[in-house]
Parts: C-alpha cells; structure tokens; sequence
C-alpha cells in the first residue's frame, strides 16, 4: 500500500453522465494509454412483493466507506498493471434508471482492464460498508439487501 490519503468517493444523488464523459475526456492527453473500462452502476425498478422501487436512498459511515474504498483501490493497483482508477459513489437519493455507482479504470492494455472492473465491484459490493434504502412508489421503504450470488 502506498501512503496515499483516501478520497472522498462520495457524489450527492445521482452520478451525471455530464460527469462520466467529462471524466473521460480528460484523460484524452495521457496518450500512454491503449485501454479503458467503465462499469455503471444503475438503481433498477426491481418489483418486490407486489411493489416497484422508485429510488433508493444511500447513507454510508463516510470515513469507514472511505477507507474501504482505499483499500480496494491499492489492491487492485497491486494486482493489476493499470495506469490510473477513479471510483464514484451516490449518497442520498437516486431515482430508478439514474446511475449511482461509477468505476473507471485505465492501463496500457486491454487484457489488464477487464478483471481489474471485476474485481474491484465485487470487492465494493462485499466490503463497502454503504447501505440503500429501497423506496417503493408507494413511499414506502425497506433496506436493500446484497445478493451476492446473483451477480
């Protein structure tokens, strides 16, 4: 591990496709990179008994999620020979068809890029301590719950 501090991975609602594509763009100049891959993380209008979720609603313990989220990206930057990492997270509020999950890798070549975006979502989705509140279109709710089985 490096002696990195952890970033604040954490966006207020939804992660803006302005966002994604201007964090693209700006990495048109580093021109020692032959491969990127996105993976996009999108609040589905499951239907739980008999009820459609309109949104969910994520809290985290910040400084926790943080540090997990750091964890996560020095171990795949050991695991891995990627260039560069940026991971994005919702907090409060994010409607169905509205993206709140956003991890962006880089590297060299494109074999590297494929298992690292695995990698690293199946590691958030273990580890993170970030939690959603399932939001019916009733208004009623319930907390989310991971089936880490059913990827």
């Amino acid at each position: 591990m490096t002696d990195k501090k952890p970033k604040n991975v954490f966006k207020k609602g939804a992660i803006s496709t302005d966002f994604i594509a201007n964090s693209i763009a700006k990495h048109q100049v580093k021109t020692g990179i032959g491969a990127h891959n996105i993976f996009l993380g999108q609040v589905r209008a499951d239907e739980i008994n008999n009820k459609v979720v309109a949104a969910i609603e994520y809290t985290a313990h910040e400084e926790m999620a943080n540090l997990k989220f750091h964890e996560i990206r020095e171990a795949t930057f050991l695991k891995f020979d990627l260039n560069c990492m940026h991971i994005y997270h919702s907090l409060g509020k994010v409607n169905s068809g509205e993206i709140c999950l956003f991890v962006f890798v880089s590297s060299k070549r494109r074999k590297e890029v494929f298992p690292a975006i695995e990698f690293i979502v199946e590691e958030i989705k273990e580890k993170v301590p970030v939690f959603g509140k399932e939001i019916f279109e009733d208004q009623t709710h319930q907390w989310k719950v991971n089936d880490l089985t059913n990827k």
